[in-house]
């Protein structure tokens, strides 16, 4: 066997930017503009600000939920583009609208049946007065409401461009991700204040700016696949070929169960995790908020690399090169580590200036900005164990992905801030601190399953 190469030739580098550097400009100026809305909220105070907060992480749950169901098809539709089975990928998109519109009816039935009692969780009366916790559940509630409008077109979108990223064009998502953004920032600005002549609606306008922002990103990447048939094959004949092979079903279920179980059981741990800091008092509440929009910004290159994996060393597989997809893999892994180390350097000089962005107590910015400083630290591991994550995913070990990612999280994480939330007086830093450490063991893992090849394999055969 030959001496592997950490690092690839320039030519390779350039493979990566040109699928890497649009997902980044995308996700970055998401997260960009995400973050504004989120100080423009926060100029509002710390109880609306607390609000959205709450609201945004239980649609986590119901976002991730989207994103492993439309994942589950994924690793097949990258494998059958790698393949050319232009069948394969039409079927593959298909079954992603189906799950997408049953998933949006059922967010939508739980959070308008159960939305109250969900919101309550986070709000501690040991810690906070009866008016603050009613004017938040108020914000939280008609927040959480007019957000659940834009849940089908969330949803849709999703599939589109997860399929479109799937072929290797990662431009158009691009285009229609920052449109959307960008109406989604004019709207909030607008909607928020009250300016060129519309009323103030506070965080009511928050979320009909988001609402409206997603209806935009949908039409633009849906109008922009159907004017380019020709290259995005997937949507010729779409309502004459709606039915998907029995066969396929099974096997995108089979795989795409443990996938979609584990973003679901994830997020929820995640949640349940921000619901311990929350005994903290909602001005732990805000400065959780306010680290982890900070993050998201920072985090671009993790996802984008992610993403980078999930595609060049999945079409690899399908075409089933797997010395090459095995190589390709280790030097983006590589990569990813030293881009995320970059990121977490220069998150950690900011850190003391994003919380003075916002209209809220010192209390707040104060531990918002160790929270930043933790997880500048954390970047490098954070990137090794995705990139351990990705790897597995796109090899369909999605078993393997739910015990490593999500019942990993349920089985140490998760103890460890309830425990540590209720039986001690630790404060949130030192909390989360405890959280975030107990991801090394988790990148250790990783490394390891990446090794040990146990991820190498083609899900769509070679004839």
């Amino acid at each position: 066997m030959k001496k592997r190469q950490w690092f690839g030739d320039k030519e390779f580098y350039l493979s990566v930017a040109r699928l890497a550097v649009p997902i980044m400009i995308q996700n970055g100026i998401t997260t960009f503009v995400n973050m504004l809305d989120n100080i423009m909220v926060g100029q509002i105070g710390t109880l609306p600000m607390s609000a959205a907060s709450i609201s945004n992480q239980l649609f986590m749950i119901f976002n991730l939920a989207v994103f492993g169901s439309n994942n589950a098809a994924g690793i097949f539709g990258a494998q059958f583009f790698g393949k050319d089975d232009r069948k394969g990928v039409k079927h593959c998109f298909h079954f992603k609208v189906y799950i997408s519109v049953f998933i949006a009816l059922l967010g939508i039935t739980l959070f308008v049946l159960f939305g109250k009692n969900l919101i309550g969780l986070f709000l501690n009366e040991g810690t906070n007065g009866a008016a603050e916790i009613l004017e938040t559940m108020d914000y939280a509630r008609i927040y959480m409401l007019i957000m659940l409008v834009g849940l089908p077109a969330f949803t849709l979108t999703q599939a589109f461009s997860s399929t479109v990223r799937e072929s290797g064009e990662t431009v158009l998502p691009m285009i229609s991700s920052i449109a959307a953004v960008l109406v989604n920032f004019v709207g909030n600005y607008t909607l928020i204040f009250g300016h060129f002549g519309f009323p103030k609606l506070g965080i009511i306008g928050a979320a009909l700016a988001t609402v409206i922002s997603r209806y935009v990103e949908l039409a633009i990447i849906a109008v922009g696949t159907l004017r380019r048939k020709d290259t995005f094959y997937f949507l010729q004949d779409f309502f004459r070929e709606m039915g998907i092979p029995g066969k396929l079903v099974g096997s995108i279920a089979v795989k795409g169960a443990p996938l979609v179980a584990n973003e679901v059981l994830w997020s929820t741990a995640i949640t349940w995790i921000v619901q311990c800091y929350s005994l903290r008092g909602l001005n732990a509440v805000a400065a959780v908020n306010i680290n982890s929009t900070i993050q998201n910004v920072f985090m671009i290159t993790n996802m984008a690399m992610g993403a980078s994996i999930s595609i060049m060393v999945g079409q690899r597989l399908g075409a089933n090169k797997i010395e090459e997809a095995v190589d390709t893999d280790w030097k983006l892994i590589i990569f990813a580590v030293l881009m995320a180390s970059f990121m977490g350097c220069l998150m950690f000089i900011l850190s003391p200036v994003f919380p003075r962005l916002y209209n809220t107590s010192d209390e707040v910015r104060r531990i918002a900005g160790i929270l930043l400083r933790i997880n500048a630290c954390y970047m490098p591991i954070s990137a090794l164990y995705m990139a351990g994550y990705f790897t597995m995913r796109c090899g369909g070990k999605t078993v393997l992905t739910f015990l490593f990612d999500s019942v990993y999280t349920c089985l140490v994480n998760l103890p460890i801030a309830f425990c540590l939330s209720r039986f001690t007086t630790l404060p949130v830093t030192m909390l989360y601190l405890c959280v975030q450490c107990a991801d090394i063991p988790k990148a250790i893992l990783g490394v390891i399953l990446v090794r040990k090849q146990v991820w190498v394999q083609n899900l769509v055969g070679t004839d």
